[in-house]
C-alpha cells in the first residue's frame, strides 16, 4: 500500500462528520500541502475522531502545531 493509499484509508473515519470533512479536504485541499504539512497531517490522523471533530468545530483548542491544518479543515 502506497503512502497516499494509507492516508486515504486513514481519512475513512467512524464518525461520519469527520469522514465527510476529511474526504472533502483530500479532494479539494490536500494537494496544496507542503511536505511538512503532509507529515503533520499524517500525525493529525492519529487523533481520536471525537477530539478531532471538537477541534475542527472550535469546541476545544487544538495543539498549536495543528493550527494551520485545523483552519484548513474548518473551511471544508
Amino acid at each position: 500500500m502506497g503512502d497516499m493509499d494509507r492516508i486515504r484509508w486513514q481519512c475513512r473515519r467512524g464518525l461520519l462528520e469527520m469522514d465527510l470533512i476529511l474526504q472533502r479536504f483530500l479532494a479539494e485541499d490536500f494537494d496544496s500541502l507542503t511536505p511538512d504539512e503532509v507529515a503533520l497531517f499524517k500525525e493529525l490522523l492519529g487523533e481520536v475522531d471525537t477530539v478531532l471533530l471538537a477541534w475542527v468545530m472550535g469546541q476545544e483548542e487544538a495543539p498549536k502545531r495543528y493550527d494551520v491544518l485545523i483552519r484548513r479543515l474548518q473551511r471544508q
